[in-house]
């Protein structure tokens, strides 16, 4: 008798978790965020009980606002947020009134002064310690946001870093056909891709798509296959947040602390990835990229380190007129390289310290490329940045 009881309880157990299940797929059917065969984009959120449901992001209009950033105030361009309407069972709509032009935006919800993610997208996109919806609209400048045919492989590696006396983590991206029979002698050059404040070592896959442009890029002959590494630039992280390690406190002002991060990318990543994939272990078959805080690492590592790399591209970063900067770039022209690309939007707030870099590079004699676009610090800018420096490197 116990044993049928048992049975029983167990069964509907079962029918009320298949239920709860197939409630979660009928909740997430018709009243589901949409692209619509116009290009519109019409958002819903079902929340019955609700008082007011706005939506934000980077798809909408914009207005400048003063906040706090990294402990300075600073005006931006915030989206302006847009209110949906209420209709039959409490689902909340909102259509775009025009296409939204092709591109990878990210959104969220406010319910009530809550701001919470869509329910029924399960794409979703983390900056730090923030979790946003992904949209991605399909057409010509993000047809190499979306998965090609010929996939390479993303590894999550532990390296140990004597510099910082850690164990650490970086993603490492090997390209498609790498694990191949006929490809086990193949050597590949290496991008050593840098990530900006606020990021980790997972900022250019998820934000960035780093694997998905390499993977169009390379599967459509523009870009010669390459390994892409991806390196924590916090040098008291181990890993990112999202591992529960603790945090190595480090005090800035200390001598021996300048520049520790750069040292451990050229003494401990580098001797790392040369060591465990086959790569050529050339000035020429390197290259060094990275936006913002990452850009700052790029103009760092290249400097201190000059002859380690072949193509050095700093993205949305500035530098100053010292002595120290004139002396580096001297050292990079006598050093060599192949190419050296600065990348900046003109409605960047480091674009102003892009034109002092560019006035570094000219007056010492640094042949050089500018990418200028419109835009700002923003992610929109980076993924382009990439699609446009990966088919010059390593020809």
């Amino acid at each position: 008798m116990k044993k049928l009881l048992l049975v029983a309880a167990m069964a509907l157990l079962s029918i009320g978790a298949s239920a709860q299940e197939l409630a979660n797929f009928v909740n997430g059917g018709s009243k589901k965020t949409e692209i619509n065969e116009d290009g519109t984009v019409t958002f819903r959120f079902v929340a019955p009980k609700a008082i007011e449901v706005l939506v934000t992001g980077n798809c909408f209009p914009t207005e400048s606002r003063e906040v706090e950033w990294n402990g300075r105030q600073m005006t931006f361009d915030m989206p302006i947020p847009m209110a949906l309407r209420e209709g039959p069972g409490g689902v909340w709509e909102y259509t775009t009134p025009e296409p939204l032009k092709p591109e990878l935006y990210t959104y969220s919800f406010i319910v009530d002064g809550l701001n919470v993610n869509d329910p029924s997208n399960p794409i979703m996109q983390r900056d730090g310690n923030r979790y946003l919806s992904v949209l991605l609209i399909p057409g010509e400048a993000t047809e190499n946001y979306f998965e090609a045919n010929q996939r390479g492989n993303l590894e999550k590696v532990w390296y140990d870093s004597k510099t910082l006396g850690l164990n650490r983590r970086m993603y490492v991206y090997t390209p498609y056909g790498y694990d191949s029979a006929k490809a086990k002698k193949t050597k590949y050059p290496v991008l050593y891709l840098l990530h900006g404040g606020g990021g980790d070592e997972d900022a250019w896959t998820t934000m960035g798509r780093a694997c998905q442009i390499l993977d169009n890029l390379i599967e459509k002959g523009l870009a010669v296959p390459m390994i892409c590494v991806m390196p924590n630039g916090n040098p008291g992280q181990q890993a990112a947040q999202t591992q529960l390690l603790p945090v190595k406190q480090l005090d800035w002002r200390a001598p021996e602390n300048q520049n520790l991060y750069i040292h451990s990318l050229v003494k401990d990543v580098i001797p790392y990835v040369e060591s465990h994939y086959r790569v050529i272990a050339k000035r020429d078959a390197r290259a060094i990229a990275g936006l913002s805080m990452g850009g700052g690492h790029t103009l760092a590592a290249s400097g201190n380190y000059p002859g380690t790399f072949g193509y050095i591209i700093p993205m949305s970063c500035g530098a100053q007129d010292t002595p120290e900067m004139n002396e580096q770039l001297q050292a990079i022209k006598k050093a060599g390289y192949k190419l050296y690309q600065v990348c900046c939007g003109d409605a960047d707030f480091a674009y102003p310290g892009t034109l002092v870099l560019e006035e570094l590079l000219k007056r010492n004699g640094l042949e050089h490329t500018m990418y200028i676009n419109g835009g700002g610090h923003v992610w929109s800018n980076w993924r382009i940045y990439l699609q446009d420096i990966a088919p010059k490197l390593f020809k």
